[in-house]
């Protein structure tokens, strides 16, 4: 007997055992609701077969394809990756606007005798909600920010406190990058802009708004992604810890946390002429020469000194931060990070 199929306007509900996204693998990357399992009824290729059928011939044409390359890859995840679900399965489906390839899914689950539901407007629905929810979380939530000039080991000072169990949103892990233009993660592709916010929203939804959530001081772009206006917004008004280290032990830490960079002195080359500012061609072929010479803490140091620093101090005029402790450190050693963070777990947070 044939379960009843459901059209629902949640997503984020414990009614469901699994969301499932139907829709091809290119649009999965690109964007989804968090937590869902990709179980495409057409692939990218198949798609544009589809399309180019529609084209040529006739929509009834491409219907008829259609149909059986949906029919095909239900098929195979039933007998895959759905092969061991209970009779009380209930799975969320969506495609991009809760049309036919949900349609079609939620059908043959029903058939199978489990309970599916449908999410009204499918993606479309879901993805028209993200920054309003962002908007709606940050409201609930104290943030603090851990501010200081580059290379005084604010992200591992913040992985540090996750570790020992603080709330902490890491957006340059969530962004795939360091925040500067040599900030590229080795071998890592950003996500597009509207998977970083929803990476974002479901960090969000998770803190316990009775305890606070540290974060680093950014810029609003971090590398081709930016910061949701909403969250911006609370970042430059938020209570702030400030870090500082002489510039050459920072010059040291960056020397070793960027050498992947020196693998492909060429291109690094390329990066330091983009650098924005008015540094002239006289400097940046100075810090060229630095590279083929492999003086990388020398680079590091003369990039802080006419680059990273000054730019630090500009932004501070753009925002509203309250310093509510400082710690000045001798050097950015892991004893002295440790330290920092520990002391930072103590402190109380009363506002």
């Amino acid at each position: 007997m044939s379960a009843p199929i459901a059209f629902v306007d949640v997503w984020d509900s414990n009614d469901y055992d699994l969301i499932i996204d139907v829709r091809s693998p290119g649009e999965f990357k690109e964007d989804h609701i968090p937590g869902a399992l990709n179980l495409p009824v057409l692939s990218d290729e198949e798609r544009k077969i589809i399309g180019t059928k529609h084209k040529e011939l006739s929509p009834f044409e491409a219907r008829k394809l259609g149909a059986s390359f949906v029919a095909k890859n239900i098929a195979g995840h039933i007998q895959s990756d759905l092969k061991n679900k209970r009779r009380d399965f209930t799975p969320l489906i969506y495609c991009w606007r809760g049309g036919q390839r949900s349609k079609s899914f939620a059908l043959i689950c029903s058939e199978i005798g489990w309970r599916a539901f449908i999410l009204s407007g499918g993606y479309k629905n879901y993805r028209r909600g993200v920054i309003d929810k962002i908007e709606e979380l940050v409201l609930g939530l104290s943030f603090v920010v851990i501010a200081g000039r580059t290379g005084t080991r604010k992200t591992d000072i913040l992985e540090t406190l996750n570790q020992r169990g603080a709330q902490v949103l890491d957006l340059e892990k969530l962004a795939s990058h360091r925040g500067s233009l040599l900030g590229k993660l080795e071998e890592l592709e950003q996500p597009s802009q509207k998977m970083f916010e929803t990476l974002i929203m479901d960090a969000l939804r998770h803190f316990d708004p009775d305890r606070v959530v540290f974060l680093e001081s950014e810029s609003q772009k971090i590398g081709q992604r930016q910061i949701p206006r909403a969250l911006w917004k609370f970042i430059k008004i938020s209570p702030q810890i400030t870090v500082s280290a002489p510039r050459n032990s920072r010059a040291s830490t960056l020397s070793k946390k960027y050498n992947y960079l020196t693998k492909d002195r060429e291109n690094l080359k390329k990066l330091i002429k983009k650098i924005p500012g008015r540094h002239g061609p006289n400097r940046t072929e100075y810090w060229c020469s630095l590279i083929t010479q492999n003086l990388w803490e020398k680079l590091s140091y003369d990039l802080l000194e006419f680059h990273y620093d000054p730019s630090y101090d500009n932004s501070l005029k753009n925002n509203d931060r309250t310093t509510i402790f400082e710690y000045e450190h001798a050097d950015c050693s892991d004893g002295v990070l440790l330290k920092t963070a520990e002391d930072i777990l103590s402190k109380k947070f009363d506002w």
